[in-house]
């Protein structure tokens, strides 16, 4: 959510913004919220008034009484209990014209940095780097499901009678690399000096409408029913969600924290053969890592968090790549945001294992996350996030990128510990 300041003194700007988005049907949102809020103001400023001159009223009527003017002070209390009345009768408008303001801010997407591409959607993401030499080898790679089956490694017909399709049953050595590439991947951050948390894999829709737009909410989330509580999608949203409501001392920044969770997202749809299995699921495990950090800062930070994701999949032997998102593929909070994409060299092109946003201070001016520098100045935290590892996809890239033509999986250097030293999987079939 953008600052209403901002916005009043910078309507053209926010609409070019809106423009630049491919969301012209926001265009009179604009227009909208400043009249609702030249009518909050003017509201405001009566009741203030009032509430001035009831002060100044309710004075005189000490000063009545003591000269003995029974008569003026019990005019000035009636005039007193009018403007109070006046004043109740205003907060409803008040607090009516300051909602549909809030409600209309939170529709109008965030303010873009000026090195993100200009595109309608995921089409126009522009390459930024290469990370790793893709490798075609000259045997068949089969589809990934396939190669767990070989392990018996995989059951999605059991899953599916049991919570429906999205859902799977990871067995044996498969179950285990899922379980090694998620330790691997929290010891990894822990090293890059980030503290591990486990988060709550809840959260109040405060919380929910406070880190994402409704878009992303309505697509994404499961309500509890009966309740008011969200499965989360990320645990990015419960870990930005911790510093909900708070003043945060400025020489404690940054925040550096990286968290385990299941994650729970609807992905609602249809989808293409290539994702199927365990590529688009309800149900998966991550880890993710996330910053709140002054805002000259968050620039720094922003490709620190990319960074550390394509370290760790250069360290297992995956090959990536980064991808610039457009304006068009980027949620309404997000200023600016990559895709690490990974190869597959069953399909011969990469496909995206992570996405690091940079969201400015759009998800602290919703959760009131405030910071207070050495001289006692309160500003808005900026806030980013980025996926270390999501172990369903990351499978699909590992087997493939470490499969050999006997069927075998080779485990590199760096998970062997995980893997109770083991250095390659045998297959069963």
């Amino acid at each position: 959510m953008i600052d209403i300041k901002f916005l009043r003194e910078n309507p053209d700007a926010v609409k070019e913004n809106i423009k630049k988005k491919f969301q012209e049907h926001k265009l009179g949102l604009v227009d909208e919220v400043i009249e609702l809020d030249d009518k909050r103001r003017a509201a405001q400023q009566e009741a203030d008034d009032l509430r001035a001159q009831m002060n100044k009223a309710s004075k005189e009527i000490g000063a009545l009484m003591g000269q003995g003017k029974k008569d003026e002070a019990e005019k000035a209390k009636a005039e007193v209990a009018e403007l109070k009345q006046r004043i109740k009768d205003l907060e409803p408008v008040e607090k009516e014209l300051a909602d549909k303001v809030e409600e209309i801010m939170m529709k109008i997407p965030n303010i873009i940095d000026p090195s993100v591409p200009i595109g309608p959607d995921d089409s126009c993401n522009v390459e930024i780097e290469k990370f790793g030499e893709p490798v075609v080898p000259d045997f068949e790679i089969p589809y990934h499901t396939d190669i767990m089956e070989r392990f018996n490694g995989i059951d999605l017909d059991a899953a599916g009678k049991v919570a429906g399709n999205g859902f799977y049953y990871l067995m044996g050595d498969i179950a285990r690399l899922h379980s090694a590439v998620i330790s691997y991947a929290r010891d990894f951050m822990i090293d890059k000096g980030f503290t591990y948390c486990i988060p709550p894999f809840m959260i109040r829709s405060n919380v929910v409408t406070g880190v994402m737009s409704f878009e992303e909410m309505d697509a994404m989330m499961y309500k509890i029913e009966g309740e008011d509580l969200y499965l989360i999608g990320t645990s990015e949203h419960s870990m930005i969600g911790k510093f909900i409501d708070t003043l945060n001392d400025e020489a404690n920044l940054p925040y550096t924290l990286t968290s385990y969770s299941p994650c729970f997202r609807k992905e609602k749809g249809a989808h293409g053969i290539e994702e199927r299995g365990v590529y688009r699921i309800h149900q998966f495990e991550k880890q993710e890592m996330i910053v709140v950090c002054k805002p000259e800062e968050s620039k720094k930070y922003y490709d620190i968090l990319w960074n550390n994701t394509v370290d760790l999949f250069r360290s297992l032997d995956i090959p990536v790549r980064t991808l610039e998102c457009c304006s068009g593929d980027l949620a309404d909070l997000k200023v600016k945001s990559c895709d690490v994409e990974a190869w597959s060299p069953r399909q011969k092109k990469y496909f995206e294992v992570g996405s690091c946003s940079n969201l400015g201070d759009a998800q602290a001016r919703r959760l009131k996350i405030r910071v207070k520098d050495e001289n006692g100045n309160k500003y808005f935290a900026h806030t980013l996030n980025n996926t270390v590892v999501a172990p369903p996809r990351m499978l699909i890239a590992f087997l493939e990128n470490n499969l050999r033509e006997d069927g075998s999986v080779a485990i590199p250097k760096a998970l062997q510990p995980y893997m109770g030293g083991k250095s390659e999987l045998i297959p069963i079939k």
